[in-house]
């Protein structure tokens, strides 16, 4: 019996197969339980179709047999088997299609995405990462001869004749010696290949089975126990995801979602639906009921685990999933995606593109279905995950304002319960042009902000802004239906009536050298000193002029790299309060005695803002002896 060679091609990419291509070696045990499965469906399609070849579909099986001691692992099927010429075509030569081309590719680091799975099985040659040695005894159901092919690698192989009673093929390992870097004794334990076989190919259709040991008290003696072999379905083989969803209880989604996500809660809601087209799968998607404590963080793993056929390939498939819906855990099953050669990395084709538009259109779906309808839950999931909304539509420059702007939820003055922005605008005033909002820590903070108490004379809803990402996100919106977003500590908000703003221009005209004084006092700290229209009863306000906001300036100074960006900032006063009509008067008969109410009206509106003042032991002895003069 001469030993046969691997084409020259075949050698060289049999040597990438086992040295470069698959980083994790347990995948082999993936790999061969597929084959075995697919072996098994095309027995199965061979009954239904040849009278002479039936079988019923129940006595289709895969049998996991492990001998320790001979550190062997035997993976066989009753499947559709093989002839010496299909050992020949399909175990002799590698990626027989094509392969020179589909080397020089793979050898090419810059294009290593090949779609080869299915097309040339190099699945099976995984198996040499941690096999020295490996046998295929195969029967076909077309004829009565088996045979035996066996090869250590890349030295070649060899067929001859085998006694084999029964279609199908058995696959025998023998495992690599252990080394420092690699323990391959544990692809023999019992408990490696329980693990796996869950891990990947727990939802394989037909039954996996092996002999395992089971531990039982000695009949004969209550103090000792005995050990008795017992064959074990080791698969579930019924995904939960491919039953029919009126067959699945409440509490076997949530358990399912518990059990396999690592979450302790209950989902808020699962998403659980099937398409059929040019690209068909199963979702079973999942909202968690509270926040990863790491969602936030640059460690979180987002991503949805990818099946094909029910055979796990994936897990934690980003390009399926858009960032601003990365919160969603579940699964896809679909049998049309195209995949690499280790079946590990999905393909930027068309096909995924399509898949992921069509999984994001449906999570879209969803949540504005439950802001309709289950307005309460939507709340709360926005509560926890609505953030993340915001903080995409400012990565991308406002490129997915247009999908995400009527999911997004706000607390406003009307009463601090969340609205929409689509209810903001249909409740504006007649004549209003801007959608107002105020940035700050808290709510609190912001209702006692010196301008509000004016806009709420008016009759203005605010928009309470407290996350950091609010305003930069607003600012890449720009508009919602035509309506700017207006700060209402920036600008001018024109909230005055053509007698106000008459009376504002003579006043303003009046005072004209000491607001030039007190900007003259403030150089560098103020662009400007003006008359306010937005103030009612606090005497100054700190404001800034289009560009960044005092609220981003102070978000931004928190940037552990040390840059900063200022606000043009505008002090604001009140004509109409006290403090000016008695600045004015001070400023008629002592125009120096004004650089110190000046100092004391900016450190009060910088603290007003949140702003940090520059001396305040300073500020402390103006206001003792202002308290002083009182008395």
């Amino acid at each position: 019996m001469a030993k046969k060679q691997f084409k020259a091609e075949s050698k060289r990419l049999l040597g990438l197969m086992i040295n470069s291509i698959y980083t994790n070696k347990e995948i082999f045990l993936r790999e061969l339980i597929s084959n075995a499965s697919d072996a098994l469906d095309k027995r199965y399609y061979e009954a239904l179709t040849n009278p002479d070849h039936y079988i019923n579909r129940g006595d289709l099986e895969i049998r996991i047999e492990r001998n320790p001691e001979a550190r062997t692992l035997v993976i066989e099927d009753n499947g559709i088997g093989m002839t010496d010429k299909e050992m020949e075509a399909n175990l002799g030569t590698i990626a027989r299609s094509g392969s020179l081309d589909f080397l020089s590719k793979m050898e090419n680091k810059d294009n290593a995405n090949i779609d080869i799975i299915g097309q040339f099985g190099v699945g099976f040659y995984s198996a040499f990462m941690v096999a020295k040695k490996i046998t295929v005894e195969s029967r076909s159901v077309a004829d009565e001869e088996a045979h035996l092919w066996t090869s250590t690698g890349e030295d070649g192989y060899t067929i001859e004749p085998a006694e084999r009673s029964e279609p199908g093929t058995r696959i025998t390992l023998w495992m690599k010696d252990d080394t420092e870097e690699e323990n391959y004794s544990k692809y023999i334990d019992e408990t490696e290949i329980r693990t796996l076989i869950k891990k990947y190919s727990d939802y394989v259709r037909y039954p996996i089975l092996m002999d395992v040991g089971i531990i039982e008290r000695d009949p004969e003696d209550d103090e000792k126990t005995v050990t008795r072999t017992q064959e074990e379905t080791l698969n579930s083989m019924v995904p939960l995801w491919k039953k029919n969803r009126s067959a699945i209880t409440e509490e076997e989604y949530q358990e399912f979602y518990k059990a396999n996500f690592g979450d302790w809660e209950d989902p808020q809601k699962y998403i659980h639906y099937s398409v059929e087209g040019n690209i068909s799968y199963t979702a079973l998607l999942y909202i968690p009921s509270q926040t990863p404590y790491n969602f936030y963080n640059g460690d979180y793993e987002s991503g949805l685990r990818l099946f094909s056929k029910g055979v796990f390939i994936m897990d934690n498939a980003k390009d399926l999933l858009p960032d601003e819906f990365r919160f969603v855990r579940g699964l896809i099953d679909s049998e049309d995606i195209s995949l690499n050669i280790s079946r590990e990395i999905l393909q930027q084709d068309r096909q995924v593109k399509a898949l992921a538009s069509s999984i994001e259109k449906k999570i879209s779906g969803t949540l504005t279905d439950m802001l309709k309808n289950e307005r309460e839950e939507y709340e709360k999931f926005f509560e926890r995950f609505g953030m993340n909304f915001k903080m995409e539509i400012y990565r991308s420059y406002g490129m997915k304002a247009d999908k995400l702007k009527d999911l997004l939820l706000y607390r406003t003055s009307k009463d601090r319960t969340w609205t929409t922005l689509a209810e903001y605008v249909e409740r504006m005033k007649e004549g209003q042009n801007e959608i107002y909002y105020a940035a700050g820590k808290e709510i609190n903070e912001l209702e006692k902000l010196p301008v509000m108490a004016k806009l709420r004379d008016k009759g203005y809803e605010v928009l309470y802004f407290t996350d950091p990402v609010d305003e930069f996100a607003v600012t890449m919106m720009y508009e919602y239906e035509g309506k700017a977003f207006r700060s209402v500590t920036k600008g001018d908000l024109d909230l005055d009536t053509e007698e106000e703003k008459q009376e504002k221009a003579r006043l303003t005209e009046d005072s004209k050298d000491m607001l030039e004084a007190m900007k003259a006092h403030l150089e560098g700290k103020v662009s400007a000193v003006r008359l306010s229209s937005r103030l009612k009863d606090d005497p100054v306000c700190l404001v800034a002029e289009d560009g960044i906001s005092i609220e981003m300036e102070r978000i931004l100074s928190q940037d552990p790299t040390g840059r900063t960006m200022k606000a043009v900032k505008v002090l604001e006063l009140n004509p109409d309060h006290p403090v000016f009509s008695r600045m004015k008067e001070m400023y008629s008969t002592d125009p120096a005695s004004i650089d110190e109410y000046t100092d004391i009206l900016y450190d009060q509106a910088c603290i007003i803002e949140g702003l940090p003042i520059d001396d305040p032991a300073g500020f402390a002895r103006r206001i003792a002896d202002i308290m002083t003069k009182a008395y």
